[in-house]
C-alpha cells in the first residue's frame, strides 16, 4: 500500500498543492521572514544563524500548536487575546529597534549585539501572521478532496520542511545585502528600511 501511494498521481497532486500553498501563504513577507532577512543583512549569514534557527523552531512550535488545537483554545479566552497581541507587537518593535541601530558589519562585528536563538524563538511564537498563515494552509490541506490520504503526520513533516526552506531562502536574500553594509551610510539606510518594513508587516498582520 505504501508503495502504491508513493506512485499515486493523486497523492503527488495533493503534495504539490500543499507545497505550493505553503510557499505562497507562509513564504510571503511577514514579521518572521522580514526579520530573518533584516538580521541576515545587518549581521551577516554566520551571525544570523542562531537567530534563524530560533525562528524556524519557534514557527514549527506554532505549527504544532495550530495542528493540535492549542492556539484555538488559548484565543478562546477573551482577556488573553489582546494581551498576546500587545506582547507580540512590543517584542517585534524592540527587535526592529535593534535592527535599525545595528552597526555596519565592518565595525566591531564581534561586539555587536546580535539577536540570539531565544530572540528568534520568541518572535516566532509571538508572530501573529504565523498562526493565521499556518492555520490557513493546514485547514486548506485538510479540507481538500481526498486530503486525508496524506495523513496528518505527513502534512506536518512537509510543512516543517517548508518552514526550514522558506526561512533559509529569506536569510540568503538578506545575506546578499550584507556586502552593501560595509559602508556606514548604506548600512544605516538599509537597516532602517528593513526595520520599517518589519513594523509595517507586523501592523498588517495584526489589523488585517
Amino acid at each position: 500500500m505504501a508503495g502504491q501511494a508513493l506512485f499515486d498521481l493523486e497523492t503527488w497532486r495533493q503534495l504539490l498543492g500543499l507545497v505550493s500553498m505553503s510557499a505562497v501563504v507562509m513564504g510571503s513577507p511577514g514579521p518572521a521572514t522580514i526579520s530573518v532577512t533584516a538580521v541576515g543583512a545587518a549581521f551577516g549569514p554566520r551571525g544570523s544563524l542562531g537567530y534563524t534557527c530560533g525562528i524556524v523552531l519557534g514557527t514549527i512550535a506554532v505549527l504544532l500548536a495550530v495542528a493540535t488545537g492549542l492556539m484555538a483554545m488559548l484565543v478562546s479566552v477573551p482577556t488573553l487575546t489582546p494581551v498576546l497581541a500587545v506582547a507580540s507587537a512590543a517584542y517585534i518593535l524592540y527587535l526592529a529597534f535593534k535592527i535599525a541601530t545595528a552597526p555596519p558589519l565592518a565595525a566591531n562585528p564581534d561586539q555587536a549585539a546580535r539577536p540570539t536563538f531565544l530572540a528568534g524563538f520568541l518572535l516566532a511564537i509571538a508572530n501573529p501572521k504565523a498562526y493565521v498563515a499556518i492555520a490557513a494552509v493546514f485547514a486548506g490541506a485538510s479540507s481538500a478532496s481526498g486530503a486525508g490520504e496524506l495523513g496528518v503526520g505527513f502534512k506536518l513533516a512537509v510543512l516543517a520542511l517548508m518552514i526550514v526552506a522558506i526561512h533559509a531562502i529569506w536569510l540568503l536574500a538578506g545575506a546578499a545585502f550584507a556586502r552593501l553594509l560595509r559602508q556606514p551610510v548604506a548600512s544605516r539606510i538599509i537597516n532602517l528600511v528593513f526595520a520599517a518594513t518589519l513594523v509595517l508587516t507586523t501592523a498588517l498582520a495584526l489589523f488585517s
